[in-house]
């Protein structure tokens, strides 16, 4: 018996430059015109948790297979003309109307900010700082969506010591996971680096004929756009144990924090994931988001959501796997219906901090190998479980970095089922520093895994972004595993 249930298979990572032509096996992945030439390969370096399975009625729910997996507002409480005058990002808060147009400003929200000020046009003061805003604006250069690159990570390590204690999970995690230092210290890179979160939205919206149109992300000088977003943020239960967060919570704050159950069982509440730590981040460098925006979190369902169990095998009891069988039995005061409220709860305090959601497929399936009559089943489950409680998304990231097609574009049955659904951004992983396709009726964007594999074996590819050998963790086992 396996310490966390039966063995999953590792997933192959390619490792050239622009992937390979068939990662697991699936359809090519090649890269869209005017990113890489016609015919290159540009499917990618999946970098997607080694346990993560697909789950759907195909398969017996007790067998596995393959398995990845702003700022304070203190309006009010002095007045205007006792606010600093500094502007940097870094400084000490400020408050009244020119610390919040300032802020906006500082998060690239120029319009909004100049019209705060001009909302008092007898004041000297405000119509000096609009004055200089509005010459800061002016500044901006405009980058297309095929300029903008796309990060993702897993679930982060918090505990080095557990994830990486030499049993059988050990070799997954440190190839597809990243440590909390590893990931500040990227974060950090990317920042000196003048890099700004966006969202897809600034990139290309769907206009009143349904029709994607292009947008232009308008930066200073020296900074450059980036989406960023998170797989599988469901907190598994076979990885209970294994040093990484076990939940999202709102706390007494009402900010998104991480739980963290302690080796004696006791449980800590801090910044022990990405939601938390980029909230963090942002509060202290609101120059780093994008007219407050943040990243995108991909969610399966068939273990429930941001660590709550919503899936609909824990409210019937049937159905259920051995590690789902043996959390309802350590949890006899079980409520369902609580699960899905707090769930609800703290997806609603993410979403109104900037954050967005998309399907990562109900169970975590293969879309290129699936029939159309599994895609069904398995997309109507994460409407039914999922959908409700993050409220929607149009948006999906597909799992094992799988696509429905080549660079030709997409066309056919599981593309028009999954647009009819009301998905219009859709998402694979590449390797190529910026792969965009924008189609008249979707976007479409590769996706680059920041990981321990890709820092140990591919450091270029991240070049851009950090310096892999000062960023990697010293307590990760070396030489990373090999994939395959």
């Amino acid at each position: 018996m396996r310490k966390k249930g039966s063995l999953l298979a590792v997933l192959v990572l390619c490792m050239g430059l622009g992937g390979c032509r068939h990662i697991m096996p699936f359809s090519e992945d090649v890269a869209t015109a005017g990113t890489v030439p016609e015919g290159s390969s540009a499917s990618a370096d999946v970098g997607i948790p080694f346990k993560s399975r697909p789950r759907d009625e195909e398969e017996p729910s007790s067998v596995s297979k393959e398995k990845e997996e702003a700022g304070k507002d203190t309006t009010g409480t002095a007045s205007e003309n006792e606010a600093e005058t500094v502007s940097d990002a870094d400084t000490a808060v400020e408050t009244g109307t020119l610390a919040q147009a300032r802020r906006l400003a500082a998060m690239y929200d120029y319009d909004g900010a100049i019209a705060l000020l001009q909302a008092e046009p007898e004041n000297e003061e405000y119509a000096a700082e609009a004055a200089r805003i509005t010459e800061e604006r002016d500044s901006c250069v405009a980058w297309a969506p095929e300029q903008v690159t796309h990060v993702f990570y897993h679930t982060l390590v918090k505990d080095t010591a557990l994830a990486f204690d030499g049993d059988e999970d050990t070799a997954g995690y440190n190839q597809v996971m990243t440590t909390i230092d590893e990931f500040n210290a990227i974060t950090q890179s990317m920042y000196e680096k003048g890099f700004v979160m966006v969202s897809l939205e600034d990139m290309a919206v769907k206009d009143e004929n349904g029709n994607m149109t292009r947008q232009e992300i308008l930066l200073p000088p020296g900074k450059q756009p980036f989406v960023l977003s998170q797989d599988d943020v469901s907190y598994y239960h076979y990885m209970d144990g294994d040093g990484m967060a076990s939940r999202l919570v709102v706390d007494e704050n009402g900010q998104v924090k991480a739980e963290y159950v302690e080796s004696d069982g006791s449980v800590s509440v801090g910044d022990y994931d990405m939601v938390p730590l980029i909230d963090a981040f942002v509060e202290q460098h609101p120059d780093f988001s994008y007219r407050e925006a943040k990243g995108i979190i991909a969610l399966t369902g068939y273990e429930g959501v941001l660590g709550y169990r919503t899936d609909g095998v824990y409210q019937t009891r049937q159905e259920l796997d051995e590690l789902q069988q043996k959390y309802l039995n350590a949890h006899p005061d079980f409520d369902w219906d609580e699960e899905v409220a707090q769930a609800t709860q703290v997806a609603a305090a993410m979403k109104e901090n900037g954050w967005a959601f998309a399907s990562h497929t109900w169970g975590h399936i293969n879309v290129g190998e699936s029939s159309l009559e599994r895609l069904k089943t398995d997309t109507e489950k994460w409407l039914t479980y999922v959908a409700p409680i993050v409220g929607g998304t149009d948006k999906i990231i597909f799992a094992f970095g799988a696509d429905l097609s080549g660079a030709e574009g997409y066309s056919g049955e599981k593309f028009d089922y999954l647009k009819s659904q009301g998905f219009d951004y859709y998402c694979n992983v590449d390797s190529s520093q910026y792969w965009v396709q924008l189609a008249p009726n979707y976007l479409r964007m590769g996706r680059r895994n920041l990981d321990g594999y890709r820092m140990y074996y591919n450091p270029e590819l991240v070049a851009d972004l950090f310096d892999a050998k000062s960023v990697f963790d010293p307590a990760r086992p070396t030489p990373v595993p090999e994939m395959g």
